[in-house]
């Protein structure tokens, strides 16, 4: 049994956890998982299959063959032409890696597959682990500074969610035990190098996740204080995770813990 929190941060009954909250964690299938989901966001980089082949490049060897190479000292490396007189040809390497504007000996290929496979029940078992992990408060505290919570998961009522401005957000997760946390992740630093001038100028740690029932809407005043909302059905590796670690700090709506599974 834990805890529910309203709106004004004092306690409006308790409610009892589900079972996945008792999942035993594997850190080998939790990083498998959260590795799979981020390899789907990998850009496949790769030549044009047809760079440096555009040009007609053939040598003959043999002494009776108009176009031949026979008798000029000349290696087989493809050439074009690019003067005539008579039977005599001024050539140009072309094609073949060696040549000035040939093919690439070893490109990047088109078909490389950086998608890792992963089973759909170790995926879901894996957010299953992340969802057990974030009521571990020692986990949790490793990258969140939640000194002034007491016990986790931490659950709010549905009501509570419906606030529309950000200052009342603020005043009810600070009420909660969170204005630490809060200040943490609202922090802003400039980022070093050139990713300034490429739109990302501003860097935030990684925020608290709320999560509330199916098909609930909710304003921006929890998105402006860098918390993610989603739902269970839409959940990822990347919202109960840490950069790929457990320990994510979650809010729960009251309805949202009902409809775990």
């Amino acid at each position: 049994m834990v805890k529910v929190f309203s709106s004004g941060g004092k306690e409006n009954g308790e409610i009892q956890l589900p079972e996945v909250f008792s999942t035993k964690f594997n850190y080998a299938t939790f990083k498998k998982a959260f590795l799979a989901e981020q390899s789907e966001k990998f850009q496949l980089k790769y030549t044009d299959p047809m760079a440096g082949k555009r040009k007609v490049a053939e040598l003959t060897k043999r002494r009776r063959s108009f176009k031949t190479s026979y008798g000029r000292g000349l290696d087989r490396t493809p050439r074009k032409t690019l003067s005539r007189v008579g039977t005599n040809f001024s050539y140009m390497g072309a094609v073949a890696p060696n040549t000035v504007g040939g093919r690439e000996a070893h490109p990047p290929q088109a078909e490389k597959k950086l998608v890792k496979e992963i089973n759909k029940k170790e995926r879901k078992l894996a957010i299953k682990m992340g969802i057990a992990a974030s009521a571990d408060i020692k986990q949790v505290s490793i990258f969140h500074s939640i000194d002034g919570i007491k016990e986790l998961p931490i659950v709010v009522d549905d009501s509570a969610i419906a606030v529309k401005k950000t200052k009342e957000a603020k005043n009810m997760l600070s009420s909660i035990g969170l204005s630490a946390e809060l200040d943490r992740i609202m922090k802003k630093t400039i980022r070093s190098g050139k990713g300034k001038l490429r739109g990302r100028k501003y860097r935030k740690k990684l925020g608290i996740v709320l999560v509330v029932k199916e098909n609930e809407k909710t304003s921006s005043a929890f998105s402006n204080l860098n918390i993610k909302v989603t739902n269970p059905s839409a959940l990822s590796m990347t919202d109960v995770s840490q950069a790929g670690k457990p320990g994510r700090l979650i809010i729960w709506t009251k309805g949202a813990v009902e409809n775990l599974r």
